[in-house]
Parts: structure tokens; sequence; C-alpha cells
């Protein structure tokens, strides 16, 4: 089996629709971007510079300075699929960061997002 096409595409590409979904919900961009800064342990700066590079989610985490410890905690369903089961580290890394959207596009609070 080949790559999936979401490791290639743009993280930019599906940024803004991430903020879009949390604003839609009275949420804020800054919200979401604290919480890919949470994940990914990238600084404001460095997460930016990651922007504009137009780097890809293969990139985008690889590059990551360390995921957060407690990601491990983030369990439960997206797209069909439970979090904590998929194989493909890559693919969890980003169903993890779609499971955080939408958490907080639900209206968790950031304590209940950021596993706190």
């Amino acid at each position: 089996m080949g790559k999936h096409s979401i490791f290639t595409t743009p993280f930019a590409r599906v940024y803004p629709h991430d903020v879009l979904k949390a604003e839609k919900k009275g949420r804020t961009k800054a919200a979401v971007d604290a919480v890919i800064r949470w994940l990914t342990g990238y600084s404001q700066q460095a997460w930016q510079q990651q922007i504009d590079s137009g780097n890809d989610f293969q990139a985008f985490f690889a590059q990551a300075p360390q995921l957060n410890p407690n990601a491990s905690k983030i369990t439960g369903v997206i797209c069909g699929y439970r979090v904590e089961e998929i194989e493909d580290r890559l693919m969890q890394k980003i169903r993890c960061l779609d499971k955080l959207v939408d958490e907080l596009a639900k209206g968790k609070t950031m304590e209940q997002v950021l596993r706190k």
C-alpha cells in the first residue's frame, strides 16, 4: 500500500479549514494555534515558519520539536477510526490533531482538550 495522500498534503492547506471549523463554533484562531503548538512543541515563530514554508504533513510532524507526552491520552473516534488503534504513526499524529480541533469545536474547555 502506498502513502496516503494526506501525508503529502501541505499543512497550510488544511489549517484554514481547522480554523474555520473552530470559529463556526465560537472558538478562536488563537485557540486552534495553541492546540497545534501543544501537540507538536513548536514555538509560535517556528510554527508560523512551517505554515509559510508549505511543508506537507510528513515534514510538519517530522520537524516538530517534540510530540506532547500527554498526546497518548488522546483517545476516541475520528473519521471512523479509533485514534489509539491507528498503527501508522504519522496517520495517528494527524488524526490526533483532527481530534483536538474537533474537541475544541465541540466546546470542550482548553484544559480538557489539552489533557490537563
